[in-house]
């Protein structure tokens, strides 16, 4: 359940997005390719200063801490590193390509806003965090039925009794609005019951598997997308671990940890299979050969997902080569610090008190 606030948000959401560029640099905001390509953005590979832990470059970055560490595999999350390959290159998820899309396996929310006439299409995505075990999203359309500023959180009895069984410790049976309330400060409500999309008063923890059923975005993020979606706007929950794109005529494939709590139980072997068939056909009806992938590559993503899209046919460098063609760029920006791990935006004022929404499950 939620309740609602007093404060005024409106020159707060002002000061929240106005803060974006200078927060997160990189904006994953691109025009939607009209080559026939479904791959956005471009891989990144950084050489930061000391102080900057491998969750700094994501969130600046707008990366989640899977991404991340799949593209890292040898790199602490929590220390720094010589150079951090950064995976801000997307395969798009499959069409229809409208409203709101979340890949629960590659933790990745995509909006596709209404088309204006007279401007290229656009794509905006973001890192998400997902459900833990045993509280799984709901899969399939829904679409957003409200929108919560300031919201405060009655906690469900459910709740109270795992964190009691958990940590030994009680939670209240209210958390007011704040920085440090699990709902954030900004939250929309889908159709699916006591599911929300919303922001997070623990955004180094995006990407992973945090919530109990909501879709948790960073709070700047949320800052970002909540102006632009309207009640009404459509959602799609989708079980995709395995992507394959069109990157300018470089076919790629992505593979991420399936959710073993979804009903389908194929191994990302078999979901790589089938997203091979399907390019082949998807060939076949362009009149174009076929890729020809490269069964070790394939063979390899299908046991260690990696979130860096990676060439598939034999006569394209491999992923670690294809890094080493990569220039290395300077990363100098401050730390976030741990003063940034609540649900304000960073250098974005509180609000002041206010009442509020109350949701069921953050």
């Amino acid at each position: 359940m939620i309740t609602f606030g007093k404060v005024s948000w409106r020159s707060a959401c002002l000061v929240a997005v106005a803060t974006l560029a200078a927060v997160n640099a990189r904006a994953t905001t691109f025009n939607l390719p009209t080559d026939g390509s479904t791959v956005v953005g471009k891989v990144v590979v950084v050489s930061p200063t000391p102080d900057n832990t491998l969750l700094d470059i994501a969130r600046h970055f707008d990366v989640g801490y899977e991404e991340m560490a799949s593209a890292n595999p040898h790199a602490s999350m929590w220390l720094g590193a010589k150079h951090v390959v950064v995976p801000s290159q997307f395969i798009l998820p499959p069409k229809p390509w409208k409203g709101v899309v979340v890949n629960i396996p590659q933790r990745r929310l995509y909006y596709f806003p209404p088309e204006v006439k007279g401007q290229p299409k656009q794509v905006i995505t973001y890192p998400v965090s997902i459900a833990r075990e045993g509280w799984s999203t709901p899969l399939g359309p829904t679409k957003i039925i409200a929108k919560y500023r300031d919201p405060g959180w009655l906690v469900p009895s459910s709740i109270r009794a795992e964190h009691l069984k958990e940590e030994g410790v009680e939670l209240p049976e209210y958390v007011p609005p704040g920085p440090d309330n699990p709902m954030g400060m900004l939250a929309m409500q889908t159709g699916f019951p006591g599911i929300f999309i919303h922001a997070t008063n623990k955004p180094w923890g995006v990407g992973m598997r945090t919530s109990h059923g909501c879709i948790h975005l960073y709070p700047e993020d949320a800052a970002q997308i909540f102006p632009m979606i309207n009640k009404g706007t459509p959602v799609r929950i989708i079980n995709e671990p395995v992507l394959v794109g069109n990157d300018q005529g470089r076919w790629v494939m992505a593979t991420f940890e399936p959710v073993k709590e979804y009903q389908d139980k194929r191994h990302l072997a078999d979901r790589a299979k089938v997203a091979l068939k399907a390019l082949e056909n998807q060939d076949a009806q362009a009149a174009v050969a076929p890729v020809e992938a490269d069964p070790a590559r394939v063979a390899r993503l299908s046991k260690t997902p990696q979130s860096t899209p990676v060439a598939l046919s034999p006569n394209q460098l491999d992923l670690p080569y294809w890094l080493r063609t990569l220039k290395i760029e300077a990363y100098d920006h401050p730390p976030y610090g741990m003063d940034a791990n609540n649900a304000k935006v960073p250098g974005a004022p509180v609000p002041a008190e206010a009442s509020a929404p109350v949701a069921e499950q953050p």
